[in-house]
């Protein structure tokens, strides 16, 4: 989808904006044993915070090794929705612990205990990680950006004309 350094920023920037916001509305909800007014002003003061992170983490280690991971699974050319899947799969993979290792230091700060703390916390963002990235933002975050940048968007092959008798 993005061609340009541009837009891979542009991406990169939707795809942290809506990933963030939602695990810090989740992490926020299990911190406080569920969701409340109070906790979604908390996790929207966090926002800045964790954005600027997570964009800089994606930016400089996340995406680049998401997709040398990805490049090394075997894809059909076939189904080209089987490379977008290996790559968000290999981005949860690769952001979601890193991710977990920047909220454990600054939100539980674990001293002596961070390595366990920090696979407790990847262990309970994990499948929210992923289900979310699967099945709404990454869909929703290619849906935007190809409204943005409509050069960005594939190209569809014409379809066949039905042939007359």
């Amino acid at each position: 989808m993005p061609k340009t350094t541009g837009q891979k920023l542009l991406f990169g920037l939707l795809m942290s904006c809506f990933m963030v916001l939602a695990m810090e509305l989740y992490n926020t909800g299990l911190r406080h044993g569920g969701l409340t007014n109070a906790g979604m002003l908390e996790a929207l003061g966090e926002l800045p915070l964790m954005l600027l992170i997570c964009f800089l983490t994606s930016t400089l280690v996340g995406d680049p090794l998401a997709s040398r991971l990805a490049a090394r699974l075997a894809v059909p050319r076939e189904w080209p929705l089987a490379a977008v899947l290996a790559r968000s799969c290999m981005t949860v993979c690769v952001m979601c612990p890193a991710m977990s290792l920047w909220a454990t230091l600054l939100f539980q700060r674990p001293g002596l205990e961070l390595i366990p703390a920090w696979l407790q916390t990847v262990v309970k963002n994990f499948p929210m990680a992923f289900f979310w990235q699967i099945f709404f933002c990454g869909p929703l975050v290619r849906k935007i950006f190809r409204l943005l940048v409509p050069a960005a968007a594939p190209a569809r092959e014409p379809t066949p004309e039905p042939q007359a008798d």
